[in-house]
């Protein structure tokens, strides 16, 4: 008796994984068909993009760059999340057409695969419906690795997921694998020079890593600081190299290219190629600067300026410091960092001289009924102009202005109510 239920449940077994295949392929189906009635970007003026020889991108312009970070797409793919990944796949697509950015930045988490949630080991079938998304929408758009775009337990490894996203089907996409000798994948830079060949800014972007080797179950368990990955050695070297690399290519194209008052002043003000790097999950300071804002009564300090937003939940770190940020403030090249990661916190606040600043997400699955309410949802804008500075700020996706006819009903939560 005991062996013919054995049998009953494993072949139960095996056909619920067969139909759920099955369903699960017919809905990545669907969802690309759904994506192409969608409206299209309408692009005024699309800026060139090439690579140089070194193989990096690089963006050409003489005006302000648009730049719209989005993050914590969550995508699952799979056929129980249908109804949440078209939420997603609208948000996404009515806040990219009415913001016609230059160039979109997904700092990680695109899929979310976590079987018991999605019905799904396959974490292709999101990053599919994502890049079908954004080619359709038409804008240059590149990605970052999260926690869950590639779990211990999905079918596709971080680095096969990094060639699928580096594949020349994607006409629009600017992501590239990296640095083989260099831990994780999409670890790179994309230029933005003026017309003159003067390099204004660079966009770093890097794999924050995942899960500490110790855990066995990934993002089946909600993860608290400390349960994530820090920045590795060989990353953070990178990271160096890579502001010192651009740093003397700019020089020794000004020194070669211009002379007289021309050149000095060019030296003077681009020697030091500014950046703004992206990546998902934040350093402890992002916690660092929060609670010295919060015990200086919410005011600024000697350390701390405050920009907008508040802390929704814990700032979900690193298990150690890393020296990742001690690095950036010794290189002096980059004045903000873009993460995402805690999905309702959205703060942007300098610390130390760098603006360190959260994503709003777009999730609609992973925090339970966080999809009733509507404060964390949205995207951010960024504006970098010819002269290198930046400045960005958040966009709640419940506004008018982005037009999408099936936008749910959701209650507006005030996050962090001590604060606002």
């Amino acid at each position: 008796m005991g062996l013919k239920i054995l049998c009953i449940i494993f072949c139960a077994i095996i056909v619920f994984a067969v139909a759920s295949t099955i369903a699960n392929k017919q809905n990545v189906k669907k969802l690309t068909e759904h994506i192409a009635t969608l409206d299209k970007v309408t692009v005024e003026e699309r800026l060139p993009v090439e690579k140089d020889s070194e193989g990096f991108y690089t963006i050409t312009t003489d005006r302000d760059l648009k730049v719209l970070q989005l993050t914590d797409v969550h995508i699952g793919g799979g056929w129980t999340t249908k109804k949440m990944d078209i939420r997603a796949i609208n948000a996404v697509a009515s806040m990219v057409i009415a913001e016609k950015p230059d160039i979109v930045i997904a700092t990680g988490d695109i899929s979310y695969p976590i079987p018991v949630q999605a019905a799904t080991f396959n974490n292709q079938y999101a990053s599919t419906v994502f890049a079908t998304l954004m080619e359709h929408l038409g804008v240059y758009w590149t990605v970052t690795f999260g926690n869950h775009d590639a779990e211990m337990y999905s079918i596709y490894n971080r680095e096969e997921m990094a060639d699928f996203y580096a594949d020349e089907k994607w006409k629009n996409c600017l992501f590239l694998k990296g640095d083989k000798n260099v831990d994780g994948f999409g670890n790179s830079v994309i230029k933005v020079k003026n017309s003159n060949g003067v390099m204004t800014q660079a966009l770093i972007t890097m794999d924050s890593n995942d899960y500490p080797k110790d855990t066995l179950l990934g993002g089946l368990i909600a993860g608290p600081a400390g349960h994530y990955d820090n920045i590795h050695e060989n990353q953070i070297e990178w990271y160096k190299n890579t502001c010192e690399n651009l740093n003397a290519e700019n020089k020794a194209f000004i020194e070669k290219t211009f002379e007289g008052d021309e050149k000095s002043q060019l030296l003077r003000k681009f020697s030091l190629v500014k950046s703004l790097l992206f990546m998902h999950i934040p350093p402890v300071e992002y916690k660092l600067a929060w609670d010295e804002f919060k015990s200086n009564g919410y005011k600024d300090t000697e350390n701390v300026k405050y920009h907008y937003g508040t802390l929704g939940e814990d700032v979900c770190h690193p298990a150690d410091d890393d020296l990742f940020f001690e690095t950036l403030l010794e290189t002096k090249s980059t004045q903000g960092m873009f993460v995402g990661h805690d999905h309702i916190n959205g703060f942007s606040l300098e610390y130390k001289g760098i603006r360190l600043t959260y994503g709003m997400s777009i999730d609609y699955i992973a925090y339970g009924s966080l999809h009733k309410r509507g404060s964390q949802r949205g995207c951010t804008v960024i504006t970098v102009t010819p002269d290198g500075t930046f400045d960005c700020y958040p966009e709640n996706y419940y506004q008018d202005k982005y037009i999408n006819p099936d936008k749910e009903e959701v209650t507006m939560q005030t996050l962090n109510e001590e604060f606002n």
